[in-house]
């Protein structure tokens, strides 16, 4: 398979340090897989939020749409992000995108349609968080379809690995990439699932650049708690506050030419328990000595 240049006008815009933050870093007193997983908090005081802390970039969930739209619209949350100096947006949330259920399908149309609308940079997918058996070919034939739909909105199509799905690691995911074969369709590489999985920094050394969609840093104790879910939703840490080895992703991503932004993505039960402007004020000031390190 070859893989096309990649147009990364925008991306180089922006400079090396500049940071996102994810949904869930500023979605309040929610969590992924709850039985509610909509924030609490209005948009704009999210927006407002990231934005002070210093963030450039925020990340918007499928379950907040409906509420988005109702309340400022798609457009209007165009103006809303631009007037507060958000230059990038990542959509996520498709369950079942690999499926043929009406749900799904109506959640892939609204999401590529908010991705259009709001400018969309990028789109986030997930893998089966049960391991469920699966066939590969038929994944990647639905996993190239919605990058070519990706595509035609003007964002790419990245899936996240994670280490208790059917697509366990850094590897396995170029592989299921390979399979697809679409040059709009690439990996989100997060440090959790990197370190969680026990693949090293050096490996991303190994990744070609058109095969990264968005990258994520977080920090974790050295020893897992409770399942990988468990640990992964209610006790990461701030940057620096862990054992990962952040400095030598960060390194390894520059290498390849990573040119930012950098999402940071914390998911805790300290952090939702604090207010947002805080809370996205220390995860922003926590990740900035590894984004602004040199090489």
């Amino acid at each position: 398979m070859e893989f096309g240049d990649i147009d990364r006008e925008r991306e180089a815009e922006l400079t090396a340090d500049r940071m996102l933050a994810t949904c869930w870093t500023s979605a309040g007193n929610t969590v992924p897989g709850g039985v509610d997983q909509r924030s609490p908090l209005p948009l704009l005081e999210r927006i407002e939020a990231a934005a002070r802390a210093g963030f450039v970039g925020v990340g918007l969930h499928s379950v907040d749409l409906d509420e988005i739209e109702r309340t400022y619209g798609l457009n209007g949350t165009r103006s809303l992000l631009k007037d507060h100096g958000i230059e990038v947006v990542e959509l996520e949330g498709i369950p079942g995108w690999w499926s043929d259920e009406p749900a799904s399908d109506r959640i892939r149309r609204r999401v590529l349609d908010a991705a259009e609308t709001l400018g969309a940079q990028h789109i986030k997918v997930t893998p089966d968080d049960r391991d469920q058996p699966w066939t590969v070919g038929l994944w990647a034939d639905k996993f190239a379809k919605l990058a070519a739909q990706a595509e035609g909105v003007g964002a790419r199509l990245g899936i996240e690995f994670l280490p208790w799905s059917n697509i366990k690691d850094l590897h396995a995911g170029l592989h299921f990439i390979d399979e697809a074969g679409h040059r709009n369709g690439g990996l989100v590489i997060d440090i959790w699932h990197m370190e969680r999985s026990h693949t090293p920094a050096s490996a991303i050394l190994e990744v070609p650049l058109a095969r990264i969609t968005s990258v994520e840093l977080s920090d974790a104790a050295g020893d897992v708690v409770g399942s990988l879910y468990e640990d992964t939703v209610h006790r990461r840490r701030y940057c620096g506050e862990g054992t990962f080895r952040i400095h030598e992703f960060v390194r390894a991503l520059r290498l390849v030419g990573w040119p930012g932004p950098w999402g940071i993505e914390i998911l805790s039960e300290e952090h939702r328990a604090a207010p947002v402007q805080a809370a996205l004020v220390r995860a922003c000031e926590t990740a900035r000595p590894f984004v602004e390190a040199p090489i």
